[in-house]
């Protein structure tokens, strides 16, 4: 697929792992140059080794900060010599019980989805200004609705999509702001947090899988290409959207027999 992106300069955060790798591998493949950031230069660089392509660079560093935020953005810029699209990927997920919460947890959680979201986007303006640039977040269905045992997540994804919305009013028409809402999807994250702690993870799986009405997990390459969509110029009438890419997760109740 090539949108538009040929020579176009792209940051992915949380490019290492999971939907911003698949990112990161679509946004190559359709002609981009792309910075790939993960919290740590071996992290990264473990990316860029199995993403194999000359056009993709390091931007290695903790998006949990404003200072962090900044310097990622300002070593994407400097490889790349500007900035055409940020794509913001890094995440943390937590399951367990409110009670279970602290205040550590929390503060880690709204950091990195939140805060981190905010910055980065902050940082790059400038670039992104110069080249009527745009920015895809990714949020999750989580932060459309609500799921027991994930309060602290839902609130920093909730937060994440109505910060797109206020930050698409607010930066229109120069730089569009959307972002993607993916249900469950098969990456690390899902596997490590939720479905290897599980008593039976065959069984937590399957429990997964039939969350959606299509009954199965996404896979990142097709968060990954909601992603390009919605920064290539097919979406160039698109701003503050939340688009679901869930199985059908959030269109409503499933009936129930009897």
């Amino acid at each position: 697929m090539r949108n538009g992106f040929e020579g176009k300069r792209v940051l992915v955060t949380g490019g290492s792992r999971g939907i911003g790798r698949a990112a990161a591998a679509a946004f190559l493949a359709a002609g981009a140059r792309v910075a790939v950031n993960g919290r740590t230069p071996a992290s990264t660089e473990a990316a860029l080794a199995a993403l194999a392509s000359p056009h993709a660079v390091a931007a290695p560093g903790d998006v949990a900060t404003a200072e962090g935020c900044r310097a990622v953005v300002a070593a994407a810029e400097a490889a790349l010599g500007g900035l055409d699209v940020l794509a913001l990927s890094a995440g943390l997920g937590a399951v367990g019980p409110m009670e279970a919460v602290d205040e550590a947890t929390w503060d880690a959680m709204l950091d990195v989805n939140l805060k981190g979201t905010f910055f980065c986007i902050q940082a790059a303006l400038p670039a992104l200004r110069a080249s009527g640039g745009n920015v895809v977040c990714v949020a999750s269905d989580a932060g459309l609705i609500g799921e027991a045992g994930l309060a602290a997540y839902c609130a920093s994804k909730g937060g994440v999509v109505n910060l797109v919305r206020a930050l698409a009013l607010e930066l229109a028409p120069a730089i569009r702001v959307n972002c993607v809402c993916p249900g469950y999807t098969d990456t690390d994250m899902v596997r490590r947090d939720t479905i290897e702690q599980a008593a039976d993870p065959a069984a937590a799986e399957r429990e997964i899988a039939d969350i959606a009405p299509l009954k199965r997990i996404a896979d990142p390459a097709e968060i990954a290409a909601a992603i390009l969509y919605l920064a290539s110029p097919d979406a160039r009438f698109v701003t503050g959207a939340a688009l679901q890419i869930d199985g059908g997760t959030t269109a409503g109740h499933p009936r129930r027999d009897g």
